[in-house]
């Protein structure tokens, strides 16, 4: 049973990165700049609010509704197809709340779905751009290691054109 879970959360996973992405997201070739991808790290690091700060991305909100629709009505149809002789002998006045209730369901989730595939592109810019900017450390042991590095120098306010050098040479002190 659970190995059918993980076959059904990689394969969502999968369906979401090389289908879902690509059709509704248009995303820049060239690379990111550095300070770009300084804020856009220190923002996902912080948990803060990505949409329309990210350079390299356009989302279809369009594409997007349409994607949702049909994966709201995957899950939707059939257990309307299943509780409909219960619904049926319902009171007009509580399906009328239901729907009431299903429609902010619906602008609820969506909102959700929405935030999810905007962090997973961010996500994959950030990396991109990690790759190119600090080949030689990996994303996941110090991205928030260099968000934290980068707040102390706009604190300490570094020049940007001494930005790279100074993130890491912090960076290299804290591997020794």
């Amino acid at each position: 049973m659970l190995r059918m879970f993980s076959w059904i959360r990689s394969s969502m996973r999968r369906f979401t990165e090389e289908k879902i992405i690509p059709y509704t997201f248009t995303l820049n070739d060239g690379p990111m700049l550095f300070r770009d991808m300084l804020k856009t790290n220190k923002m996902y690091q912080d948990g803060l609010k990505l949409e329309g700060n990210i350079p390299g991305f356009r989302m279809s909100i369009g594409r997007s509704y349409l994607v949702f629709i049909g994966l709201w009505h995957i899950i939707i149809l059939p257990v309307s197809i299943a509780f409909h002789p219960l619904l049926a002998k319902i009171d007009c006045h509580l399906l009328i709340l239901m729907a009431i209730l299903f429609t902010g369901m619906f602008f609820a989730t969506y909102a959700m779905f929405k935030e999810y595939l905007i962090d997973k592109v961010a996500l994959r810019i950030i990396q991109n751009a990690w790759e190119n900017h600090f080949p030689h450390f990996d994303y996941t042991l110090h991205a928030k290691e260099v968000a934290k590095i980068y707040s102390e120098a706009l604190e300490k306010e570094v020049p940007h054109k001494n930005m790279q050098l100074y993130i890491l040479d912090r960076l290299v002190e804290a591997k020794k």
